[in-house]
C-alpha cells in the first residue's frame, strides 16, 4: 500500500447543476471554475477546503464548451448552461479557466489518513445556525447517501491546527430542495425550498454528491 500524500482529493458532485449551484448560488462573486482533464474525462473543478495541507476539490464532468458557466432561475426552477457571453444581468456567471495540463501537484493523490470527525447535530435549526456562525456568507451544506439514508452537513475547522469536522444531521431521504430556508426571528424550523427568492429569510445552498463523502471518519458513527 502506498503511503498517504498531500496531493488533492477529487470528489464528484451529483451533476453539472449541482456544481453550478456550488460556484454561483448565494455568492457575492461567483467562484472561478477550472476546466481540465481528470480520470480520463473533461471536468470543471473548484477547491472548497483543505485538510491537513491536502486540497479538497469538487468536480463535475462537462460535455459543453464555452467561456462561462451560467446559473439562474426561470419559473422558480434552477437552470445551468455553458455560454460564451456574460451579458444577462439576471444570471450569475462563473468564469471558466481552461488548464491545458495539470502540474503534478494538482493531480489526484492516492489518499490521506486524515478524516473529518463527524459531529451529529440534533436538528436542522442547529445546522443552519452553525453554517452562519463564522462568516457573513454561509458555508454550503453537502448531502450524500449512506446506509439507506442521507447525511447533510457542513465541513469546518474550528481552528487551523485542530481536527476538521463534519457537523451534520441524518435524513431519511435525499433533501427535497436545493436550498435550506431559515429565519432567525420567528422561531420556525428551517425548510427545504427550490428557490431562494422569498424575502425575509436566509438561505443556505445544498450540494448533493454522487456518492458518500470519502473523507468522513464513519467509524466514529458506529453505535
Amino acid at each position: 500500500m502506498e503511503p498517504a500524500d498531500k496531493l488533492p482529493r477529487y470528489i464528484q458532485v451529483g451533476s453539472a447543476l449541482e456544481f453550478s449551484r456550488l460556484v454561483c448560488a448565494l455568492e457575492r462573486a461567483p467562484r472561478v471554475s477550472f476546466l481540465h482533464e481528470h480520470d480520463g474525462a473533461t471536468v470543471l473543478s473548484v477547491q472548497m477546503d483543505i485538510i491537513k495541507e491536502k486540497p479538497v476539490i469538487y468536480y463535475a464532468p462537462l460535455e459543453e464548451r464555452g467561456h462561462y458557466l451560467c446559473y439562474g432561475f426561470r419559473g422558480g426552477r434552477e437552470e445551468s448552461r455553458v455560454v460564451d457571453s456574460a451579458a444577462d444581468n439576471s444570471r450569475l456567471y462563473s468564469p471558466i479557466v481552461r488548464i491545458k495540463s495539470l502540474p503534478a501537484s494538482l493531480r489526484a493523490g492516492n489518499g490521506t489518513a486524515d478524516r473529518y470527525h463527524p459531529i451529529v447535530l440534533e436538528d436542522l435549526a442547529s445546522l443552519a445556525k452553525l453554517s452562519y456562525a463564522f462568516e457573513e456568507a454561509p458555508f454550503p451544506l453537502f448531502a450524500f447517501p449512506r446506509g439507506g439514508g442521507w447525511l447533510m452537513g457542513v465541513f469546518m475547522n474550528f481552528n487551523e491546527e485542530g481536527a476538521p469536522y463534519f457537523c451534520h444531521v441524518a435524513l431519511d431521504a435525499r433533501p427535497p430542495g436545493p436550498f435550506l430556508k431559515y429565519a432567525t426571528g420567528n422561531g420556525a424550523q428551517p425548510s427545504f425550498v427550490g428557490d431562494p427568492g422569498e424575502h425575509g429569510y436566509s438561505y443556505i445552498k445544498i450540494i448533493t454528491l454522487k456518492e458518500a463523502h470519502p473523507l468522513v471518519d464513519y467509524d466514529q458513527l458506529r453505535g
